[in-house]
């Protein structure tokens, strides 16, 4: 078997009513999907979809007419490209759905998982007024998610503060709540500066009376001396990685006791491929690992096989209605990937990630 094309695609929906990200000081009006098929001579396709892949175009050859098995061959070419140029890491990803359609396994079973079932909290986006927030709480409670995560980032942090204190309330004390603080990295148009120590410690004292489950990226990303300090000054457990570029930066994070919870993105850095590997320092280091997943279902259930294999007690469930909602977010797939109504995700039998696309509405979406 070898690899006769790779194709990049980009499609667009638009967002009714328009979405505002905490993190972002920019309204969008739209969500866009790149997606990349790495096709075989046998029939089999395997999709990947996260960045654009910058810089991939002309790379092809590297690629084609090789054994699309070859994962760790194809890893190490992959993190060559995504140093010199931008993220490639959907690649890897594609190539290990091509993988599970090969073998006829999901993927999660292929790394070595026991069960393809992980937990989901629900990961808001959005600011809300402080009663708006405990009416969100009591809903996501309400639909049996064990948890949600939160956004700060509002104009005065006591507004953050007193909006957790409400949303906590709604919920009581067993529902647990993460705390977004969003300080890691910044909008290329954001110019804001990221949090101090001082600063995130007089926070992370709030969050500690309001029973936090974690605070998350409360400083700078590259700040690995203040996150172990802010480790051992507070209970709380640290969360940070999401977005973290290259695979020795999540290696010093992890054993250098930066962080309690990991969430890299195996679309983002890594792939499964990489992921898979900094998921077992994880281990055996006691850091939760709990991958990022804001972004389409393809994203999403790639970084649940990869959650699920490695045991992970939650993974991040994009769901902020009236904007972000499962249809919307994996507007390229027949079925969104959809929860129980205990917020477990069952990722089933079905060979490599599960992907079954809407080719039609790809079609009229493509940009």
């Amino acid at each position: 078997m070898k690899i006769t094309e790779i194709r990049l695609s980009r499609h667009q929906l638009a967002f009714e009513p328009a979405f505002q990200p905490s993190w972002d000081t920019r309204r969008r009006d739209s969500f866009i999907v790149d997606l990349v098929r790495v096709e075989t001579d046998e029939g089999l396709t395997g999709i990947g979809s996260g960045d654009c892949m910058a810089g991939f175009s002309g790379h092809e050859e590297l690629f084609i007419g090789e054994d699309p098995r070859s994962l760790e061959r194809h890893f190490r070419v992959i993190e060559n490209l995504s140093f010199h140029y931008g993220r490639m890491y959907p690649l890897d990803c594609a190539l290990w759905d091509l993988y599970g359609k090969i073998t006829g396994e999901p993927v999660w079973r292929l790394l070595g998982g026991a069960s393809g079932r992980v937990r989901t909290y629900a990961s808001t986006g959005s600011l809300r007024e402080a009663d708006a927030l405990a009416d969100q709480a009591e809903r996501m409670a309400g639909e049996g998610f064990p948890a949600m995560k939160i956004r700060f980032q509002r104009p005065d942090w006591r507004d953050d503060i007193t909006a957790l204190e409400q949303a906590r309330a709604s919920v009581g004390e067993a529902f647990h709540i993460m705390v977004d603080c969003n300080q890691g990295w910044r909008m290329p148009w954001d110019r804001g500066a990221p949090w101090t120590f001082k600063h995130a410690l007089t926070i992370a004292r709030y969050l500690e009376e309001l029973d936090v489950y974690w605070m998350e990226e409360p400083l700078h990303r590259g700040d690995y001396d203040g996150m172990i300090a802010l480790r051992q000054a507070s209970d709380l457990r640290i969360a940070g990685g999401e977005l973290t570029r290259e695979m020795h930066e999540l290696r010093d994070l992890v054993s250098r006791g930066c962080l309690d919870v990991l969430q890299s993105d195996c679309v983002v850095t890594g792939g499964i491929t990489g992921l898979s590997r900094i998921a077992q320092l994880c281990r055996l280091e006691g850091v939760e690992f709990t991958p990022h997943t804001w972004g389409n279902g393809i994203g999403l259930l790639a970084n649940a096989h990869l959650a699920a294999a490695a045991g992970s007690k939650y993974l991040e469930y994009p769901y902020d209605p009236p904007n972000w909602l499962p249809g919307v977010r994996d507007f390229p797939l027949v079925v969104p990937v959809s929860v129980d109504d205990e917020g477990w995700l069952d990722l089933g039998e079905a060979p490599g990630l599960g992907i079954e696309l809407d080719e039609a509405r790809l079609k009229a979406s493509e940009v």
